[in-house]
């Protein structure tokens, strides 16, 4: 299936294309067996909610960039969405999230055992998926691939232990821990992972593997923190975000009330005065319950007003820049319009 064509130029056609693709093929992917109403149905749930699915999309783009073929990029994209989908259900339960792409988290519909249960199932799934790949490549390509997704996997992982760890401990990370963290768990996840596993894909050199990796650590990067402006400046909707429809799909102020130790709350506690940086620690060390709709409006009032917001806009468009330096050295392609579009919606024009 090339979706790559000249009837998709635009951005969101080729989105919704490339989404409708993947999801078709992940929902394929799961048993039709039992136990549904305690495993599978479960699995199924947050795949089915939609999603931008871009982080597929990217695996599909840098291979056809290359000069490969999509259809061979199938099944690592697919894996890709599978272990975001884990990767979401175990984060909401640590994160205690209350919403999901405009839903009810599904550790709140079926309790934490069960979500816990079917997110290691869908990563067992990630796995199975990956060594489809042998049917479809050379076994040398397909071990190299599923290599590469396994270092993806360790770097997230990493990374959400410092995310999360630093909540537990009560720390406060200054800005080189907090780029280290961001950098080994949305960089490699949301951006250089699936951009250098298309370019395995095909065959790419070692020069432009290594290019295409800073390309999508950049935009990986200015991702996540384009996601917390968005925590603190968008309202909740009941509509899962995709490539043509908007709605937040998360609580606002979600990371405040989780104590997230972000790039916006360490431009805030830098730039308050003593006493006002002491209630807002005070504020993200308090537990989810004990933080109030009161205390959320004033962090953001003055992430606002001391410029915490504007600081952080500006370092999505670093990082939009810095993607936008390392695509130009990349061949030219018409894959290539669409990710220097897609630098801009992930990083800067994204609403959802």
């Amino acid at each position: 299936m090339k979706i790559l064509s000249s009837d998709h130029k635009e951005l969101n056609t080729y989105l919704k294309a490339a989404s409708e693709w993947i999801g078709e093929e992940t929902i394929l992917c799961f048993p039709d067996g039992e136990p549904k109403e305690y495993l599978y149905d479960l699995m199924r749930d947050y795949p089915q909610r939609g999603g931008k699915r871009f982080r597929p999309a990217l695996v599909l783009l840098c291979c056809e960039l290359f000069g490969g073929d999509p259809e061979d990029a199938l099944n690592s994209a697919v894996a890709l969405e599978l272990f975001h989908n884990f990767a979401l259900i175990h984060d909401d339960i640590e994160d205690e999230s209350l919403l999901r792409r405009g839903k009810p988290t599904l550790h709140l519909l079926h309790g934490i055992a069960l979500a816990l249960n079917s997110g290691d199932a869908l990563l067992g799934l990630v796995h199975e998926t990956l060594l489809k790949n042998h049917a479809r490549l050379a076994s040398t390509t397909a071990v190299r691939i599923h290599q590469h997704l396994n270092k993806v996997m360790r770097a997230t992982f990493e990374g959400q232990a410092l995310d999360i760890g630093w909540v537990a401990k009560r720390t406060f990370p200054d800005r080189t821990a907090y780029h280290e963290m961001i950098g080994r768990k949305t960089g490699w996840y949301s951006g250089k992972g699936p951009c250098q596993c298309g370019a395995l894909i095909a065959d790419a050199s070692a020069a432009d593997f290594d290019t295409v990796g800073t390309f999508g650590e950049a935009i990986g990067i200015g991702f996540q923190i384009r996601d917390d402006l968005l925590n603190l400046t968008e309202k909740s909707e009941t509509e899962a975000p995709s490539a043509g429809a908007g709605g937040y799909g998360k609580e606002r102020g979600g990371d405040i009330a989780e104590g997230k130790r972000t790039l916006i709350t360490i431009e805030l506690l830098e730039r308050l005065e003593a006493k006002d940086a002491e209630r807002a620690r005070n504020i993200l060390l308090q537990t989810r319950e004990q933080v109030s709709e009161s205390d959320i409006d004033w962090c953001i009032a003055q992430a606002e007003s001391t410029g915490a917001l504007d600081a952080a806009a500006d370092y999505c468009q670093k990082q939009a820049d810095l993607a936008t330096s390392a695509l130009k050295k990349l061949p030219k392609h018409h894959a290539q319009t669409l990710l220097a579009e897609l630098v801009d919606y992930l990083t800067i024009d994204r609403k959802a």
